[in-house]
């Protein structure tokens, strides 16, 4: 692999078309300047948005703000907010198709397929529109984005409310989709916040808080809904309690689009890093295309995306057929299919913090990533062999280790797809990681969903269908590795 101080650019004046002014700000606000030694540091700078120079970018100082933990702290709250809507109506799952039943097909299988896609129609939004969004966030910058991701949050949230009839499953899936558009304006976001905001020695961290604030939507999404929707056969009683959840979604999400519209900063007036400064000066025309293209002309990173598609997709099958899969060995206990999502998120959000910090302290990608993988592997296994002991506090462990491990590879993937693509913009890498998670999402949730249908143990298999296919990712990653070793 290149150093990455091979190839950076020579400083030079910024070339505009007028003055560009940074925002104001008060000078108890600037923590310290940050050391330009070790300008080469790994993760430091690996943005090449636009910065607002008006001098001659050798002259600009290298500082830290304070607003750099609201900056960050302000989108973790949304992507919590988003990631929460994705699971919280297929985690009562058996609830949403008893009220919804008027507008649903007579089919059991379609009625299953029709719930799957509240899930799915995130991971279908994604696909065809990262393009696009990656190349507004290059061009306008985070401040548009996160203000854009927000604004159809909120709103999808209140097309739920709207929704609350028993015919109007149709509008349900709008809505859903509608908030499926809003993840990809926030979904790829945080290694670029990362290396716009933090300094050199911040950047896995930051970029796993970040992640953090997503892990943390989806244990509430798993969490809160089978506590507030407990009714078993009263379509009455169900719709209160819905009503209950939806408009309280609503109101949080509202809330957010206003705070973020007040606070939320572009970037700072001063880059975080030497590295961000030579961003700045160097190729900021660069086509779009031409970087999808050098990505794509990478082996190591195009074997990079399968694998990670591959651990992330199986994370977002299970979590999308999780409600049919606890009740399938635990009838009626809906209570605890919450619980065991919410283990698997909360182990996960451990692991994304512990891992992003290890890579901080010792840029140990290599040995970390295959580690990782294995280690979902053989999670995904002991949790389907519990699962079929009928042991709920196995399954309650066994899901703990899984997570740990397979929502651990997020931030790990992130900062490995940065380190290789350097010096691409890091949010296209991440967007198109992203992107392939899911698409491998799809897959195997349709995959095992048909399994389920045609086989007497459908369960069963499929859940050795994901084991196989984390096997295959392992075996992948280890020749990822080999490729990384031999550039």
């Amino acid at each position: 692999m290149d150093e990455k101080g091979a190839s950076k650019p020579e400083l030079e004046d910024a070339e505009t078309g007028g003055r560009l002014m940074a925002p104001e700000t008060n000078a108890e606000d600037v923590v310290s300047p940050v050391s330009t030694e070790n300008a080469n540091h790994y993760g430091d700078g690996l943005d090449t948005h636009h910065l607002p120079l008006n001098q001659n970018s050798s002259n600009l100082e290298v500082h830290l703000y304070r607003k750099r933990w609201l900056i960050v702290l302000l989108f973790a709250a949304c992507s919590t907010s988003n990631a929460y809507q994705w699971i919280h109506l297929n985690i009562i799952g058996d609830k949403v198709v008893l009220y919804y039943n008027a507008s649903l097909p007579k089919s059991v299988y379609l009625q299953q397929v029709a719930l799957d896609w509240l899930s799915m129609v995130y991971m279908l939004a994604y696909i065809p529109l990262i393009f696009p969004l990656t190349w507004l966030l290059d061009k306008k910058g985070l401040r548009l984005v996160i203000i854009a991701g927000s604004l159809l949050n909120a709103l999808g949230a209140w097309l739920k409310c709207a929704a609350l009839h028993p015919d109007r499953f149709a509008l349900v899936v709008f809505a859903q989709t509608t908030c499926a558009i809003a993840q990809v304006f926030i979904l790829g976001i945080p290694a670029h916040l990362a290396a716009v905001w933090f300094g050199p020695n911040e950047v896995s961290t930051a970029t796993a808080f970040g992640v953090f604030g997503n892990q943390i939507g989806c244990a509430l999404g798993f969490l809160l809904p089978p506590e507030i929707v407990t009714s078993a056969q009263d379509v009455e009683a169900i719709e209160r309690e819905l009503k209950v959840m939806l408009y309280g979604g609503a109101v949080i999400t509202s809330v957010l689009f206003v705070l973020v519209l007040i606070f939320f900063q572009n970037r700072p007036p001063s880059p975080p890093s030497q590295a961000q400064i030579l961003a700045a000066s160097g190729s900021s025309d660069e086509a779009y295309c031409s970087s999808l293209r050098n990505l794509f002309a990478n082996a190591s990173f195009v074997l990079l995306l399968v694998t990670y598609g591959i651990n992330t997709g199986s994370y977002y099958a299970i979590g999308t057929l999780l409600n049919s899969l606890v009740l399938y060995y635990f009838p009626h206990d809906h209570v605890n299919a919450g619980r065991i999502g919410l283990t698997l998120v909360v182990a996960g959000v451990a692991g994304s913090i512990l891992s992003g910090i290890w890579l901080d302290r010792t840029k140990c990608y290599k040995l970390t990533t295959i580690v990782i993988y294995a280690m979902s592997c053989v999670g995904m296994l002991c949790f389907t062999l519990t699962l079929c002991l009928s042991k709920i506090w196995a399954v309650f462990l066994c899901s703990g280790i899984l997570g740990f491990f397979m929502t651990g590879y997020l931030p790990v993937g992130f900062e490995f797809a940065a380190e290789l693509t350097y010096p691409e913009p890091e949010g296209t890498s991440s967007g198109l990681l992203n992107a392939s998670a899911q698409i491998f999402g799809i897959i195997l949730t349709l995959g095992i969903r048909a399994v389920t249908e045609k086989l007497q143990n459908g369960m069963l298999a499929g859940n050795l269908a994901i084991t196989a296919v984390l096997l295959l990712g392992v075996v992948g990653t280890s020749r990822f590795l080999k490729l990384c070793a031999e550039s």
